[in-house]
């Protein structure tokens, strides 16, 4: 089942010739995730090829560079005949703000837009086979991050174990492996952990939005497979980071590595960085504990597949 990520902006607070600001995409299965709506996300969608098919949108905080978007994303939305429901999903205290954000043209939008408050340990969205958890961030205003957990897996089914067991091919192998017992034409009851391995992990995603390191972050999900973490700051600028409630890639690597991740990129870059993120990589990776390639700074358009922890493809 396909979960892919894509970075539609990368940049900080001022947008560069080369980064939009916040926003990154998440397809999974066919539906359409969006974290953050910088200023020009509805162009980065098209010229990167994720359309526009987003049923959530989840906004950490309404500071200008994540949210000035969504004007002109549901604007664009509205032009391509939409008529299914947007539910977008922000901080406590801030619904009021973002409902005036989305009226600001003077017209409501064509299709429906359900704006709801979500705050630490909440679950933003539940769906059939993941949900999308908040959690406690240390920005400088109301601010949440997101996780998308899936659920467990089923064990995998051993077949040739339920054959030795008599149990013959067909409807019962299903039954078994929907966790029900059967009864063989002996009489013989076989249980569905004769057969059955444990359940398998799904996969994650952790999104901080902007943040100082916090430790909610290290609970989110466990062992994410992917952290999008703040890291607005080099090392040179490691109390401008603290002052102004951000991280560096550093903090943003040690975060990674007490968190279990998999794979960390680095987000939310100052524009005085503009065209130099070596420095991020050479530093988040002296302390990052996967492989060096692992720790990042994506590109704008740039994407990645998110592969299961097992290797299986379902």
């Amino acid at each position: 089942m396909a979960l892919r990520v894509t970075f539609l902006g990368t940049a900080g607070a001022i947008p560069t010739t080369e980064r939009n600001p916040s926003s990154v995409f998440v397809a999974r299965e066919g539906e359409g995730l969006l974290f953050d709506a910088g200023e020009g996300t509805q162009r980065q969608m098209m010229r990167f090829g994720t359309g526009f098919s987003v049923s959530h949108l989840f906004v950490t905080h309404l500071h200008g560079d994540h949210v000035l978007g969504v004007p002109g994303l549901l604007q664009t939305m509205a032009f391509n005949d939409r008529e299914e429901p947007l539910a977008i999903h922000t901080p406590h205290g801030t619904r009021q703000q973002l409902k005036s954000l989305v009226n600001a043209l003077g017209n409501r939008p064509s299709f429906p837009v359900r704006i709801s408050e979500v705050g630490d340990g909440d679950v933003a969205y539940r769906a059939e086979e993941y949900e999308v958890r908040t959690f406690e961030t240390d920005h400088d205003t109301r601010s949440v991050g997101y996780a998308l957990v899936e659920d467990d897996r089923k064990g995998r089914f051993d077949r040739e174990r339920a054959e030795e067991l008599g149990v013959p091919v067909g409807p019962k192998f299903s039954r078994l492996h929907e966790g029900e017992s059967v009864e063989l034409e002996d009489g013989t009851v076989v249980d569905p952990e004769q057969v059955v391995g444990d359940p398998r992990p799904g996969r994650s995603i952790v999104y901080t939005g902007d943040t100082r390191p916090a430790e909610a972050t290290i609970d989110a999900a466990d062992e994410p497979d992917l952290l999008i973490h703040d890291a607005t700051f080099a090392d040179d600028m490691a109390n401008r980071a603290t002052d102004t409630a951000h991280s560096t890639a550093r903090q943003a690597a040690e975060i990674a590595n007490r968190a279990g991740a998999d794979r960390l990129a680095l987000m939310h870059l100052s524009s005085r960085y503009a065209g130099h993120t070596e420095d991020h990589e050479r530093q988040a990776r002296e302390v990052f504990a996967g492989d060096a390639d692992d720790a990042f700074v994506p590109q704008d358009g740039q994407y990645l597949e998110i592969p299961y922890p097992d290797g299986d493809e379902r």
